[in-house]
């Protein structure tokens, strides 16, 4: 009994088969999103794209200024207030302001920008460890008076930190601090919202029988600490830190209080000193206004690069501290 051999088919026919098998595919998928898409109704929508106008409103807000920033420091000082704010002027003069703006009045504007990036690695690292110090042991250990530890970070948060500069500055008048960079450093060693997040963080991290387990096998508390706890608080570090970095570099009202010499000065307090000499002009000149954009782009790439190489830890500990499990 003969075997029937079955004939190869033509291109035209298997290109045929490939385009209605891709059709199909296609439908397939859409299908597929279509059933998994809730469908909403008509004030949803609106509702929806009300909301999507809101959120790109926000973000031109936001960006505008940056734009203008950027755009603003390629150009004179005469060239800001004759050219369009939001595009380039016909000469570029981005690398001379650069110049300028770190030779003026002998460099200070250096020396503003060494002290911000001193004020916030000190402060903003010191913060943050004791931060994690606190949260850990409020979240891993059990003793007396912990509920009233966590009303108070609780009360402290609630409490801007404007309020508590001023009698900051009346107590460190009476112990000779005032003036010093330590007037500067030390209030901000104390970072509430940090202490809360390490705190909730650290609960929803650590498992408890991770600890007890280390506990049996004779580790000791520092060491369970720095072998179990930190490991997996490393996330939650690391946003901690961000945000006090952000805190602590942006911070204005108390080393403007706290300090008297200009040279002490951070970036905040050095560049609104030069927007006052700017407008009004004083003993020491009239300082130039694309000097002052300048150190201002200049003053804002820091925290871009900051928040560029710690986002992913950011995001991951923001997430994972937001589920108790």
């Amino acid at each position: 009994m003969s075997e029937a051999i079955a004939k190869p088919r033509s291109k035209s026919l298997q290109r045929r088969d490939a385009k209605l098998a891709l059709k199909a595919s296609k439908r397939y998928k859409r299908m597929q999103q279509r059933e998994s898409a809730p469908k909403l109704t008509g004030r949803q929508r609106v509702f929806n794209w009300l909301l999507h106008i809101i959120m790109a409103l926000m973000v031109i807000y936001c960006l505008v200024p940056l734009l203008w920033v950027i755009f603003s420091s390629t150009k004179t000082s005469e060239g800001i207030f004759s050219s369009f704010g939001l595009w380039l002027d016909d000469k570029n003069v981005f690398w001379q302001n650069v110049q300028d703006t770190f030779a003026y009045q002998h460099g200070v504007y250096t020396r503003w920008l060494f002290n911000t990036i001193m004020y916030a690695v000190v402060a903003g690292v010191g913060a943050t460890i004791i931060a994690t110090f606190a949260g850990y042991a409020i979240a891993a250990m059990r003793f007396p008076g912990r509920n009233a530890l966590l009303a108070v970070t609780l009360a402290f948060m609630s409490i801007p930190s404007t309020v508590i500069t001023v009698p900051l500055f009346l107590m460190y008048s009476k112990i000779g601090l005032v003036g010093t960079p330590w007037a500067v450093i030390v209030p901000q060693l104390a970072t509430p919202f940090g202490l809360y997040l390490m705190i909730i963080y650290a609960q929803t991290s650590i498992p408890v029988s991770l600890i007890e387990a280390a506990k049996l096998d004779g580790a000791s508390t520092w060491t369970i600490f720095w072998k179990v706890g930190f490991p997996l608080l490393s996330p939650g570090f690391v946003t901690v830190l961000l945000f006090t970095l952000v805190g602590v570099w942006n911070n204005y009202f108390l080393p403007l209080i706290m300090l008297t010499n200009t040279k002490d000065y951070p970036l905040t307090v050095g560049l609104n000193m030069w927007l006052k000499m700017g407008a009004y002009g004083t003993a020491d000149g009239q300082v130039p206004n694309n000097l002052i954009i300048t150190g201002s782009l200049i003053a804002v790439v820091p925290l871009i690069i900051a928040f560029m190489f710690l986002q992913k830890y950011w995001q991951s500990g923001l997430a994972a501290g937001s589920v108790k499990q």
